[in-house]
């Protein structure tokens, strides 16, 4: 994250704009991912956020663009972009395999990789079982690593109440995990409700 952005995007725009690009795309990418499950529509609704983005900052005045919270600023462009498209219908089918190979820093070897993908199928399917408003949160807390006042501008709500979702999100997600080491015929451990 760069914490000279705003400031340069006050001072000088066009110059400071791709280096704002460049700082944010895999951000702006992996929500949009997460929105779309589908490399292509994600590229497009990263794109499409950073051209809106750049469109409003020309209509910024200096000022504003200085006090910034970027991340999440651009990030509640990415879900409202988002959100718009599957209004409209413009989802593409969840294309799991696709998403775990870009979470692979190293390349294992083929059980390894049938694992991570695995486990991404996991982990996509508990976050899609929460209710869209904890899962939302989560993933965005955890996976794409916003702070909460980022959270919360991302999402337009109070930062006690992101926190309050993510924290219930975080429960919801435990006690799967729970009930599914239950069914699986593992034993619970001690302390755990």
């Amino acid at each position: 994250m760069c914490a000279d952005c705003p400031a340069r995007l006050a001072d000088d725009l066009d110059a400071a704009f791709p280096e704002f690009l460049a700082h944010h795309q895999d951000l702006a990418y992996g929500v949009a991912m997460r929105m779309t499950r589908h490399p292509a529509d994600a590229e497009d609704l990263a794109q499409e956020a950073f051209i809106r983005a750049y469109r409003a900052l020309l209509g910024y005045e200096p000022q504003r663009r200085r006090e910034l919270h970027a991340r999440g600023w651009l990030i509640a462009i990415v879900a409202n972009l988002g959100r718009n498209r599957a209004r409209r219908g413009r989802t593409a089918e969840t294309d799991l395999d696709s998403i775990a190979s870009l979470t692979l820093d190293e390349r294992p070897g083929p059980e390894g990789i049938a694992a991570g993908r695995e486990a991404a199928r996991d982990w996509r399917a508990r976050l899609d079982a929460l209710p869209p408003r904890y899962g939302h949160a989560v993933a965005l807390r955890h996976v794409s690593g916003l702070s909460y006042p980022e959270l919360a501008e991302a999402l337009g709500r109070p930062v006690n109440t992101v926190k309050s979702d993510v924290h219930r999100g975080l429960r919801m997600l435990r006690a799967g995990l729970l009930e599914e080491a239950v069914d699986a015929g593992l034993p619970r451990k001690a302390g755990a409700r």
